[in-house]
């Protein structure tokens, strides 16, 4: 039985847009079940730019570190690793702002940061005892980015296109795929790397399992 722990442990999964965090962190979750991990992913904390017009707000790029509130963020890290709930910020993709729902995230034992600039910043990364970098080719990753965005986010081939062109490939080139250098464990290819998936899902488990999270420091 996996009882609470009084210091989580924590995971950063970062990785360039569509590299297949998503399905790194749903394996992770899995692995030791949803009810014992505390998920935060960074792109809640996008800046909350309600006050710009809508026009305004299309301008704003979303790919460089100063788009996420990062204060806000580490603030929520610090509160649930003490045991604290945080109320989460929903943010809307087709508003380009947050809305007025938050989503209220208990502690647990495992906490998952989820994010493309997860490395990128010091203190960050200071708070997480695991992290990972997830890899994978570019033109893989932009498809991914394309699909998703007309299927979930309103947008249009053109407009995903030139966001991609002007904002997200040289903000990847410049902040995410040197961030890599920092993480403890690379997964190639993405969340279709089930050797590299399993090895990562069974080290957490044993973690949580054993009662070696929560006692500080790295295990």
């Amino acid at each position: 039985m996996i009882g609470f722990v009084s210091r989580a442990f924590v995971i950063g999964i970062a990785g360039g847009t569509g590299s297949g965090k998503t399905t790194v962190t749903e394996a992770v979750i899995n692995a030791v079940g949803p009810e014992h991990v505390a998920l935060l992913p960074m792109d809640n904390y996008y800046k909350d730019n309600t006050h710009l017009p809508f026009e305004e707000r299309l301008k704003q790029s979303y790919d460089h570190p100063d788009a996420f509130d990062l204060e806000l963020y580490l603030t929520h890290i610090r509160q649930i690793v003490a045991g604290q709930p945080v109320a989460v910020p929903v943010y809307s993709f087709k508003e380009y702002t947050r809305s007025s729902e938050t989503i209220l995230v208990k502690p647990a034992p495992v906490v998952v940061l989820e994010g493309i600039m997860l490395l990128v910043d010091a203190t960050l990364r200071a708070e997480m005892n695991l992290k990972v970098f997830v890899d994978t080719d570019a033109d893989v990753r932009f498809i991914r980015r394309l699909q998703r965005d007309i299927a979930e986010r309103g947008r249009t081939v053109e407009s995903v296109i030139a966001q991609y062109l002007e904002q997200v490939r040289p903000m990847h080139l410049s902040f995410v795929e040197p961030s890599k250098r920092y993480a403890d464990v690379i997964i190639p290819h993405g969340g279709h790397n089930q050797e590299a998936l399993a090895m990562l899902t069974a080290r957490v488990r044993s973690l949580v399992q054993d009662g070696r999270v929560g006692h500080g420091g790295r295990p």
